[in-house]
C-alpha cells in the first residue's frame, strides 16, 4: 500500500501516531519508536503494510519503505510542500473515506515540484481541489454584494472573488483571474501575482 503522510503526532517519548493518505481512505496508524525513522517525515511518501491485532484498536505500521523524489533535497521546495501538506490535512482530518482525487492530486504535484516552480505548483493544484469540490468561482460574483464584477477582483479565503469596494485587499485583473481559473495554469501570471495568491492558499484549504 501506498500513501504520503499528512501529520504525525509523538507518543511515549519515541512512538509516533502517523495519519496517511491513501488512494481511498485516511489511515490512522501506530509506529514504534517512529522517531527515530528517517521515513516517518511529514509529507514522505511511503510504501507500507497495517498489521492488526485484537490488543489494539489502531493498526501498527510496519515495512515501511520511504519512495522518494528528486527534489526533496531542496530544501525550499520541501518547506512549500510540508506547507501545503498541513493544509491538507486540516482539510481532510475529519473524514476517513476520501475519492482517490486527493492521492493523484498529490502525485502530480510531486512530480512537477522536480521541474516547476513550487509555489506555481500549489496554487494550481489547489485550483484543481476547488473545482474538483465545486467550490471555484468561475462566474465572478461578489460573494458580498453578489453584483457582477468588472475590471479588478479581490480574492478571499477559498478564491472566493469580491469587489475592491466591498472587501479591502490586494486586487487581481478579472481578465487574467478568468484565465487562470479556466486553464488552472499561472503561466501567464507574475512571480508576483502567484505570490499573492499563495498567500491566499495558506489561510485554508
Amino acid at each position: 500500500m501506498q500513501g504520503y503522510i499528512l501529520n504525525t503526532v509523538k507518543v511515549k517519548d519515541e512512538d509516533m501516531i502517523v495519519t496517511l493518505l491513501t488512494q481511498k481512505r485516511l489511515k490512522t496508524v501506530y509506529r514504534f519508536y517512529g522517531a527515530r525513522h528517517a521515513s516517518i517525515h511529514l509529507g514522505y511518501k511511503l510504501d507500507f503494510e497495517i498489521r492488526t491485532s485484537v490488543k489494539s484498536s489502531i493498526g501498527m505500521l510496519r515495512d515501511v519503505l520511504h519512495l522518494g523524489s528528486p527534489w526533496l533535497g531542496d530544501v525550499k521546495k520541501f518547506y512549500y510542500w510540508q506547507q501545503f501538506i498541513k493544509l491538507l490535512y486540516r482539510h481532510l482530518q475529519d473524514i476517513e473515506e476520501v475519492d482517490a482525487f486527493y492521492f493523484e492530486l498529490l502525485e502530480t504535484m510531486n512530480r512537477k515540484f522536480t521541474r516547476q516552480n513550487p509555489i506555481r505548483t500549489l496554487v494550481e493544484g489547489y485550483l484543481h481541489l476547488l473545482s474538483h469540490e465545486g467550490r471555484l468561482h468561475e462566474d465572478f460574483v461578489c460573494f458580498l454584494c453578489n453584483e457582477t464584477i468588472d475590471t479588478q477582483t479581490v480574492l478571499t479565503r477559498g478564491f472566493l472573488p469580491a469587489h475592491p469596494s466591498c472587501l479591502f485587499a490586494e486586487t487581481f485583473s478579472t481578465e487574467a483571474l478568468h484565465t487562470l481559473f479556466a486553464t488552472k495554469s499561472t503561466l501567464l501570471l507574475s512571480d508576483h501575482e502567484v505570490e499573492k495568491l499563495w498567500s491566499i492558499v495558506q489561510q485554508g484549504l
